[in-house]
């Protein structure tokens, strides 16, 4: 079990481990900036500055490579100029989408009560722009066979996120098979009794993010017409804050959500919404009476978001936002679900069985994911 906070600056989901990392869904291996001072640059240029590389030759290497690289980033090819004592990995930041030449090497720290040397990349401090001030590196929650809960022994090939929306409470990640309990209204619940599941889908072989796929968008049970939906990849991603749409989704889903709440007030839309509400004078804390947004997964369940996951309280006036995001007309991914509207929803990654389970917003069941049962663990 590990604790998961949301920054309060960037509203990226970061672990609380030493270091501090943000989760990606996404991304091939772990890193943070351990190279040791005074080297500053890379820990190619001097192989002091990594605590334990690895060999070329070594097989976790080789895994390392067998991921496509981005191809923005610089070849990694570079053995011959450095031999095969070092094995050099393109290391990505995904909020910047800057890349760095780094070094994969083994690393134990807090991770030692796993009882195993921990597989990562040693990236240069650079590399942290635009991340969280105190976070130092990138954890791996992907497919991939270095990814970070599948590198940890004793447990089986499935983790869940269950993500908060507050910086000032935490939400919790479980690695293996549960059960999980929540407080305080279903003490003795187990979440997984109430998940509803869905095929998780890999785009091909070397892809390494999480996608499913939809048959229908609706609002308030009123399907909205989108004929190539079907055909679509969806994608999780915990490192875009807000679900972005390709264009002409999101006109659809757009249009659609005008009409519903055309009694709500509007309120000036606020950068990056385009749609505001105002809050009524018998609104409860600001509670919208929206319609539900649903998405009814390849399997016939129905992924609920209510209002608490598709309305951003806007920073002034009492108003909120549609939280949803026109990705443009060029997008590589159709609809990528962003980490607004996971929070609060209990999503368990079942790599073995290759679906996912979610619960739609667990604020309806009485419990948040700040409210996980500590003291009933998984077994």
């Amino acid at each position: 079990m590990i604790l998961a906070y949301k920054d309060a600056s960037t509203s990226l989901p970061r672990i609380h481990l030493w270091p501090n990392y943000i989760i990606d869904l996404d991304a091939p291996f772990t890193w943070n900036d351990c190279v040791e001072r005074p080297f500053e640059d890379t820990c190619i240029e001097f192989k002091k500055g990594c605590r334990s590389p690895l060999s070329c030759s070594n097989h976790l290497c080789k895994e390392a490579h067998s991921y496509d690289p981005n191809p923005n980033c610089p070849s990694f090819n570079i053995t011959t100029k450095y031999g095969c004592n070092i094995c050099p990995v393109t290391t990505l930041n995904p909020v910047s989408n800057k890349c760095k030449l780094s070094q994969l090497n083994t690393y134990t720290g807090r991770l030692r009560p796993f009882g195993i040397r921990f597989v990562s990349s040693c990236a240069p401090s650079s590399l942290l722009s635009s991340l969280p001030k105190d976070v130092r590196g990138v954890a791996a929650f992907s497919w991939s066979n270095l990814a970070f809960p599948r590198q940890l022994s004793r447990v089986t090939d499935k983790f869940a996120l269950c993500l908060t929306n507050s910086s000032g409470y935490a939400g919790v990640i479980y690695l293996g098979d549960g059960p999980f309990y929540f407080t305080p209204t279903f003490p003795n619940l187990d979440i997984r009794t109430i998940l509803s599941y869905t095929p998780m889908i890999r785009k091909s072989s070397k892809s390494l993010g999480y996608y499913i796929k939809l048959n229908r968008i609706s609002i308030n049970g009123t399907p909205i017409h989108l004929p190539s939906l079907k055909s679509e990849s969806v994608k999780l991603s915990t490192v875009v804050p807000y679900t972005t749409l390709r264009s002409d989704i999101y006109n659809a889903l757009f249009t659609a959500f005008i009409k519903a709440t055309k009694d709500i007030p509007r309120a000036i839309a606020e950068s990056p919404f385009n749609l505001c509400l105002k809050a009524s004078v018998r609104s409860v804390h600001y509670r919208f009476h929206v319609p539900n947004i649903e998405l009814e997964t390849e399997s016939g369940k129905v992924w609920t978001i209510s209002q608490d996951n598709s309305m951003e309280r806007s920073t002034w006036n009492g108003a909120a936002c549609l939280a949803f995001i026109d990705g443009g007309s060029r997008v590589e991914d159709a609809i990528v679900i962003g980490t607004f509207q996971m929070e609060n929803n209990f999503l368990f990654f079942d790599l073995e069985n290759q679906k996912l389970g979610f619960s739609s917003s667990l604020l309806a069941r009485g419990t948040a994911c700040s409210s996980a049962n500590f003291t009933q663990s998984p077994q």
